[in-house]
């Protein structure tokens, strides 16, 4: 069971690789500031998560019109994660969960996917200002996708 509403968004540090190099994502960056989603995802390359992560990228305007800040999290290298953003055209920031820390703390984690090993489950969040989160889902399986539309709900109630 994913984090449920009302707790406290754990914060995290992931690293993502730019064209500046790895640079930090931190969540409490955006504490006071912008409401944030957070978009977890199984793995980089795979047919459900690039669809995902395009349809993300395509409405994004949406997100940033609702004041939030993008993240899409997964348990990928950040060089994985920036070759397959580059040519899947995802424009939003992913963040490496490589040792599985972040994806633990959200109690995200999908055990042995296809035999290889645990991933992140697909999940989403919405974490405002304050950090708090207030929207949580994980879909019942890998192959669906969140509830994009309930997601930009919950962003919507927080003005």
């Amino acid at each position: 069971m994913p984090i449920p509403v009302g707790s406290k968004a754990p914060d995290f540090v992931l690293k993502q690789k730019t064209a500046a190099g790895l640079e930090d994502i931190k969540l409490s960056d955006n504490f006071g500031n912008k409401n944030t989603v957070l978009f977890f995802f199984p793995l980089a390359f795979t047919g459900v998560c690039t669809e995902e992560l395009c349809d993300i990228t395509a409405g994004l305007g949406a997100y940033h019109s609702l004041n939030a800040d993008v993240i899409g999290i997964s348990v990928d290298s950040p060089f994985a994660q920036e070759s397959w953003a580059t040519q899947s055209k995802i424009g939003i920031r992913l963040g490496s969960d490589l040792n599985k820390t972040t994806t633990k703390a959200y109690d995200v984690v999908f055990p042995n996917l296809a035999g290889i090993g645990d991933t992140s489950a697909r999940a989403a969040f919405v974490v405002d200002k304050n950090g708090v989160v207030q929207y949580s889902e994980q879909t019942a399986t890998p192959k669906d996708l969140p509830n994009f539309e309930a997601v930009k709900a919950a962003l919507a109630k927080l003005g």
